[in-house]
């Protein structure tokens, strides 16, 4: 009775009934209080400031499972740069009210620092064997121990069968299909494709931090992964990748921080092409300090 009524006062600002826990215990026990051996628990990590890219995963996860959690925590131990973890949008009461509109069966779990890291706000360190070297890695030092950290938390709290990643973030992607693997943690992890606005630009939660007019401009990202990939066909690496560089040099406004061609298994740059392997783009694009990804499938 006394979970019911806390699940009931939880509630009271929201338009429709809606679970919605701010700690690892009260969400494990209402988990274990309604969830049997056939239920299949759908589970969607994120960072809040939700888009429609957001929804597509978990529209994805309610067809697919029984149960779906949603959590929205801003993990610290992944950022290597603090004012862009302090300026990295927090919209929860917004971010409900969307997954409302969605479905009112998603069960939110949005915890603080302090419930997941109980006073040691630190990463564990992790082998992921040379993925987390690679570009993300190369320019955002321990990022990925972070987010192996918070993964492997919240997949020991929610303990899902399926948990669904975008893949605008493919290297993240790569390196939790490894983590799962090596630590053989009973989870399917499940890609899904890249939601992109109108214009092209990927959507991602700080788009939200871009003028009107930057976000028209950040086109020029996506218009620069298609190029790339019709000149892969015919053209050297040398020559795309003097292609990119030269793109952004002319953009005032935008600075390239890194462009690679890199193989999707390993990551590792692309230095002559294969056929028998398949390649991916990756970028990454600095507008007015934000920071903006991106990928594309070159085969």
């Amino acid at each position: 009775m006394h979970l019911f009524m806390k699940i009931v006062s939880l509630q009271l600002n929201y338009p429709k009934p809606m679970c919605i826990f701010y700690t690892q215990t009260e969400l494990v026990s209402y988990l274990n209080s309604i969830s049997n051996q056939k239920t299949t628990i759908g589970f969607v990590p994120t960072m809040g400031a939700l888009h429609d890219g957001h929804l597509s995963l978990m529209q994805d996860a309610l067809q697919n499972n029984n149960l779906v959690v949603v959590s929205i925590f801003v993990n610290p131990t992944q950022f290597n740069n603090a004012e862009d973890l302090a300026k990295y949008p927090r919209t929860l009461e917004e971010d409900v009210k969307k997954i409302q509109v969605l479905s009112d069966k998603i069960i939110v779990f949005a915890p603080t620092v302090d419930d997941i890291y109980k006073g040691n706000t630190i990463s564990q360190q992790f082998d992921f064997d040379g993925l987390e070297n690679q570009m993300e890695g190369k320019f955002r030092p321990g990022h990925f121990d972070g987010v192996g950290t918070i993964v492997k938390r919240l997949f020991e709290i929610v303990n899902p069968n399926n948990a669904y990643f975008g893949e605008k973030d493919f290297q993240q992607l790569q390196v939790i299909k490894k983590m799962v693997a090596k630590l053989q943690i009973p989870v399917t992890i499940i890609g899904c494709p890249i939601f992109r606005e109108s214009n092209g630009l990927a959507m991602s939660s700080r788009n939200e931090r871009l003028t009107a007019e930057q976000r028209k401009d950040a086109t020029i990202i996506f218009q620069t992964l298609l190029k790339t990939k019709e000149h892969f066909q015919t053209k050297t690496i040398k020559e795309v990748n003097d292609f990119v560089v030269k793109t952004f040099k002319q953009q005032k406004e935008f600075e390239l921080e890194y462009f690679q061609i890199a193989e999707e298994a390993t990551l590792l740059p692309c230095r002559r092409k294969s056929k028998t392997k398949k390649y991916r783009a990756f970028i990454a694009v600095f507008v007015n300090n934000i920071r903006l990804i991106d990928t594309i499938s070159l085969n």
